[in-house]
């Protein structure tokens, strides 16, 4: 390798990071303003509220991608534990109200100096973090169930706890898939990974069963077209706009379901607008993009030469791919709906800083694998 490819930043040197991420967001851009624009005129008088604001937000999500991807992902380990009882923190602060924000019966959001922010976002990443951490530290030990489970499955159930209250349990399952998928590649044993599944029988029915709109959404996932005025209304309005998208869609702007059918056209069914504005084409082309990206992700975790490099690379993975799928899947109706976003694509300016960020760090440490030694 010459001297000047060695030098190359990593925010340029990782192409296929790079496009991808640059792509779909602009893709976001465009559809938060399609599937937003009703709303916009509606609530703020203008077309271009929630377009103006992502650009915006865009903007300060690729200079954050930038200085991640800037510092050396090592630095990480130093400060793991600042960066996860801060996680803590504001996940605690979310909790007192008169600093969060409540909207559609949950307190997910926290108000400071006038700045609007989820720490349920803040703490996937952070999570990652101290699990990329604590598990790279206890390789030689990561067989022992009191080493190499207990601790990190503590953590994972002490965010679980603070974020339930909020309530957002679709935040806890993807944070529950990052925790056990990242000690799963660590080397943790599978016993020591599936001995709490005879807690899941009481934490399902008290979490599910037991909360009235949690089960309705269940009830109504296994046959929506029952209810669907009702407890189906979502899952049929989106089924509808990927069924009227046919193969090239109806062109940007043009879907019927943005115009106040389908619920969070811009945010967590931002998917089912693409569908039926760019149709079969376009839904492919944008899958087509996040399998390049996590192909990508999954390729650095491989070749990573630090136990620290692999395991966070795997994480930073996880969290993209989980969130797609399970967003994607809600759309498609093939999973329960569950409010998480379309990463780089749906409305909201948190999602999107952290989702760069992660993308950032996994740019260093593909950048950085090709000139540290085997650790």
């Amino acid at each position: 390798m010459t001297e000047s490819a060695k030098t190359i930043h990593p925010f340029f040197s990782e192409k296929c990071i790079l496009f991808p991420v640059i792509l779909l967001s602009g893709i976001g851009i465009v559809m938060v303003y399609s599937a937003s624009s009703a709303i916009s005129m509606e609530t703020h008088h203008t077309l271009f509220y929630f377009m103006k604001k992502q650009a915006l937000f865009f903007g300060i999500s690729l200079c954050v991608m930038f200085v991640t991807a800037s510092f050396p992902y090592k630095l990480y380990k130093s400060i793991a534990y600042i960066i996860l009882f801060a996680a803590i923190a504001l996940l605690v602060a979310v909790l007192f109200p008169s600093l969060n924000i409540k909207a559609g019966g949950a307190h997910r959001w926290l108000s400071l100096g006038g700045l609007t922010f989820q720490p349920a976002e803040f703490a996937k990443l952070a999570l990652i973090i101290f699990l990329g951490y604590s598990l790279s530290k206890k390789q030689e030990m990561i067989k022992s169930f009191s080493v190499g489970f207990v601790p990190h499955a503590f953590i994972f159930g002490l965010f679980a706890c603070l974020i339930i209250i909020q309530p957002d349990f679709g935040t806890i399952v993807v944070l529950g898939l990052i925790s056990w998928g990242m000690m799963f590649i660590a080397g943790v044993k599978i016993t020591h990974l599936l001995s709490p599944t005879p807690l899941l029988i009481p934490v399902i029915y008290f979490l599910v069963y037991k909360v009235e709109y949690r089960l309705e959404r269940i009830l109504s996932f296994l046959n929506p077209w029952d209810d669907p005025y009702n407890t189906g209304y979502q899952i049929t309005h989106s089924l509808k706009a990927f069924g009227s998208g046919g193969l090239f869609g109806k062109g940007i702007g043009l879907g019927m379901q943005k115009m106040h059918y389908l619920p969070e056209p811009h945010t967590d069914f931002i998917f089912s607008i693409i569908g039926e504005e760019l149709g079969l084409i376009g839904v492919l082309a944008v899958l087509s993009l996040y399998l390049i990206l996590l192909l990508k992700g999954i390729s650095i975790a491989k070749t990573s030469k630090s136990d620290f490099g692999a395991i966070t690379a795997t994480g930073l993975t996880i969290y993209i791919g989980v969130q797609v799928i399970i967003n994607t899947g809600v759309a498609l109706g093939v999973l329960p709906t569950k409010g998480l976003t379309l990463p780089f694509i749906s409305y909201g300016g948190t999602s999107l800083v952290i989702n760069m960020a992660a993308m950032g760090i996994l740019m260093n440490i593909g950048a950085s694998q090709r000139n540290e030694p085997i650790v």
